[in-house]
């Protein structure tokens, strides 16, 4: 063959081959593929109120109110909102806006939205139902416009609004569950279409090419659920995926060395021990001998003491590797609703055991502590820790970490005595509300407090405080009734961590959110 032809026919190959990889780089440009903890095992928006369900499906649905990442509030589906009497709250819709199936946006999508959280729906944590419980009647008195009648004063309406996601109003009844999970009804006005899931596994995204707002980046969006850090990790470190959320710490700096690069943000949220407080005997809590014996969470002294045996600074120095402050209160010091005079404070064991001897266990006691495993940052290890800070009193703990799914459906049941639990709100007053008030179904409080402790007096305070609009006068009042009820220690406070995201060549940025949150919306995509 002459040398001519066999140079043109290298060249060609050579030509063809750089062709495929720059096609195949494109394409892998047009997708977002990320790595998340969230195990999303609904599709369901207004079944659950978890991380799982605000981050991922706010893809598809959108919210009257958005809270940007300071936490202020922001028109989303709603342009504005004004309380108009002491009992009435009007607000004004965007107009032009459609859902993905084609149908308008109006106000009747909200009436049936809150109707179907409020009279519909029944989910085992109450859901949101505590968000819309004092809402009396909705009314639309023309297609852009929803008045609220409430309940008395709910001065902080807008913020409740800005957990609910607007649903599509059927032709008729209300959408169940098992129809949403099916597939067969994933209809919202968002920045992205459903297109394909696996319950608990993958979530397929397609760009809403009609929305209304930023026109999406992201031809097509991909999550991976990962519930292990390690293979998070692993899949951004060799370019599985361009995003990867819930990155330990410890892996931050050996990760930056490999090239992806690291956002970060301190947390609106808690981490914190819960216990049961109502059952008169509890699984796993025994006597030295292995006897089991009465509850002993059900004594103050007790969760006092424990309290004061519980080293915070080694978790957030050696576990979050200084990513997290130690916790005294429901949200980070500083921030609107929390007490300047609730500080972390060291462990003072000769205290704790003291006050163990007083409360009728000089020789301390056995318990299983459970938690989830990579569900949040240093849970596992978490365990670990205070094991052997408790050990110094002699109450012997037996971590037992799981997959959050496993954890969750057992919390759930009552088979825990102690646990490790996380949880994030829009304000300090809905923490509170949800995971220290006394659980009332007729009321949406205590949504959140599984180990069913009870306080009236605090109930009271929160109760006053809620009544008051936004403002410092709210503040103090939810600052003092935190005061009244953090030193009956309903739960122990352990640390606030940073959140953490490593992303890879193909994001140019990452907007964090103190949330927590992990969406295709919070990347910019890198440019060639």
């Amino acid at each position: 063959m002459p040398r001519t032809r066999i140079r043109t026919l290298v060249f060609s190959a050579l030509m063809t081959s750089i062709t495929l990889a720059c096609t195949a780089s494109a394409q892998a440009q047009d997708s977002l593929r990320i790595a998340t903890s969230y195990k999303l095992m609904t599709l369901d928006p207004h079944y659950a109120n978890l991380n799982e369900n605000t981050s991922l499906l706010s893809h598809i649905y959108e919210r009257l109110v958005y809270q940007d990442e300071h936490l202020a509030l922001a028109p989303g589906l709603a342009l504005s909102w004004t309380m108009t009497s002491d009992n009435q709250w009007q607000f004004r819709l965007r107009e032009n806006v459609r859902f993905h199936d084609g149908s308008p946006f109006t106000a009747e999508d909200v009436i049936y939205s809150i109707e179907r959280i409020r009279d519909f729906l029944q989910s085992p944590s109450g859901g949101f139902r505590t968000y819309v419980k004092g809402i009396n009647a909705i009314s639309a008195p023309d297609p852009m416009t929803v008045v609220f009648e409430t309940n008395g004063r709910v001065p902080n309406l807008p913020l409740l609004l800005s957990s609910i996601f607007v649903m599509n109003k059927p032709a008729e009844g209300f959408q169940t569950t098992e129809e949403l999970n099916a597939a067969r009804a994933s209809v919202g006005t968002g920045p992205y279409k459903f297109d394909s899931w696996s319950s608990g596994e993958t979530l397929r995204l397609v760009k809403n090419d009609d929305y209304w707002g930023e026109k999406p980046a992201w031809p097509t969006v991909s999550f991976r659920v990962m519930e292990s850090p390690a293979a998070r990790v692993a899949a951004l470190t060799t370019g599985d995926v361009d995003v990867a959320d819930a990155v330990p710490a410890r892996d931050v700096a050996s990760l930056t060395k490999r090239g992806p690069k690291i956002a970060s943000v301190g947390a609106a949220r808690i981490n914190f021990l819960q216990f049961d407080t109502e059952k008169e005997t509890l699984p796993g809590v025994t006597d030295k001998s292995g006897a089991p014996i009465s509850n002993p969470f059900r004594n103050p002294l007790v969760r006092r003491a424990l309290g004061m045996a519980t080293d915070r600074g080694v978790i957030v120095e050696k576990i979050l590797a200084g990513y997290g402050t130690a916790a005294s209160q429901i949200f980070p010091n500083g921030l609107p609703g929390t007490s300047a005079n609730l500080l972390p404070a060291a462990p003072d064991y000769d205290t704790a055991k003291a006050l163990l001897v007083k409360a009728g266990f000089p020789d301390g006691f056995n318990v299983v502590l459970a938690g989830p495993a990579g569900r949040y940052p240093g849970d596992a290890e978490s365990l670990q820790a205070i094991a052997q800070s408790w050990a110094r009193i002699g109450v012997i703990v037996q971590p037992t970490a799981s997959p959050f799914s496993v954890f969750n459906t057992k919390r759930a049941a009552g088979d825990y005595a102690l646990w490790y639990g996380g949880t994030s709100g829009e304000a300090v007053d809905v923490i509170l509300r949800a995971l220290l008030a006394s659980p009332n179904k007729d009321t949406g409080t205590g949504a959140l407090n599984f180990g069913h402790y009870r306080n009236p007096a605090f109930d009271e305070m929160l109760g006053k405080a809620e009544s008051i609009e936004e403002g410092p006068e709210r503040n103090k009042a939810l600052a003092e009734a935190t005061e009244l009820v953090m030193p009956d220690q309903p739960i122990i406070p352990l640390y606030h961590f940073h959140h953490i995201v490593g992303y890879g060549p193909h994001v140019a940025s990452y907007q964090m959110h103190p949330r927590g949150w992990t969406t295709a919306m919070q990347t910019l995509p890198a440019t060639e």
